[in-house]
């Protein structure tokens, strides 16, 4: 049961992180021009980064669903783990990144 409880954690932690990287990026547009390099480029690497995740939670879901259907059944907390990872890592990283510049 103290999965759970890290899922919880990690969830909420993924959303203060996201909510800081969404303060810290509309900083960044009301500083910056728009069409500067810098802006560009995190632009870019914020689209390009979200995507990435989406296609590794699909991944995910998809070995998931192919474990339970071999007749593999994992709880919701352990599936929950995995599949919140990519967000997780990326969107604390971002924050990160964003706050040293």
């Amino acid at each position: 049961m103290m999965d759970a409880y890290k899922v919880s954690l990690m969830t909420m932690e993924m959303l203060s992180s996201a909510f800081s990287t969404i303060v810290l990026r509309n900083n960044m547009w009301l500083t910056q021009a728009p069409h500067s390099a810098s802006m560009l480029e995190e632009n870019q690497l914020m689209v390009t980064e979200k995507l990435q995740a989406s296609v590794e939670v699909g991944l995910e879901m998809q070995k998931n669903l192919v474990n339970l259907s071999a007749g593999k059944f994992h709880p919701w907390w352990v599936t929950g783990r995995r599949a919140l990872r990519p967000f997780y890592y990326r969107t604390t990283a971002n924050s990160r990144r964003l706050s040293q510049s």
